[in-house]
């Protein structure tokens, strides 16, 4: 009791300090999570509102695939970027395996289905709502686009906001494509589970704070998105 009593005196004195381990490893967590949101929504917003309203070929088999891959667990998307970047892998020679960067393809990968089958349903569900009224205006389903993310803007931040704690949060798949390198592609998630392992709770338990720091965060800024949005509602 006493030695996570002094552990957890520890953690909060290196918070407290501003150590530059800590920040270091939070730092390139955040860098990592927030460039794959980025790279999430880019793709999520425009392919998720274009299965809502247009029908091709494949249309269905691809809204049943993205759903599907919003429960794919991260260590298999962790392998297949481990396999396409490695050295025998088709995009080998590029040498992302290992960096920062093969984490963000990892994270956005397991972001990317989430928001995009977020937008398809709310854009849907919108388009059956408005269409006549769009129709009417002269507005087809492309010009009707930007319309309907902006009336879905808060539905989609929550979806965002999402996905920004799932990516922050993920350890297995950044693990196989990072490799934990201390200083290069460690990360909070990851270090935590190698300090354990190594029995120094210290900085395993300052991470884990400003984890559940960041956590009850994403938590107060969905709930004042959805409160925003019942205010404009209502």
């Amino acid at each position: 009791m006493n030695d996570i009593s002094e552990a957890f005196a520890t953690a909060l004195q290196l918070l407290i300090s501003f150590d530059p381990a800590l920040f270091e490893i939070v730092g390139l967590s955040l860098q990592v999570s927030l460039s794959a949101v980025a790279i999430a929504v880019f793709i999520g917003l425009p392919l998720g509102a274009a299965l809502a309203l247009f029908k091709f070929p494949g249309r269905g088999a691809i809204t049943i695939l993205i759903n599907a891959l919003m429960g794919l667990p991260p260590v298999v998307v962790g392998l297949v970027v481990y396999i396409i970047l490695s050295r025998s892998g088709p995009l080998g020679v590029l040498g992302l395996l290992f960096t920062p960067t093969a984490m963000i393809i990892a994270q956005a990968l397991l972001i990317s289905p989430i928001i995009a089958a977020l937008t398809r349903q709310v854009v849907a569900d919108l388009w059956v709502e408005y269409a006549e009224q769009m129709r009417s205006l002269g507005s087809g389903r492309l010009r009707a686009i930007p319309t309907l993310l902006y009336d879905a803007r808060f539905t989609l931040v929550t979806a965002v906001l999402a996905g920004f704690g799932r990516a922050s949060a993920e350890v297995g798949a950044v693990m196989i494509v990072g490799g934990n390198i201390d200083h290069v592609t460690r990360v909070m998630t990851t270090a935590i589970a190698l300090e354990v392992s190594k029995g120094d709770l210290a900085l395993a338990l300052g991470l884990g704070i400003v984890l559940i720091g960041l956590s009850v965060s994403i938590n107060a800024a969905t709930y004042s998105v959805k409160q925003r949005a019942e205010a404009v509602w209502t």
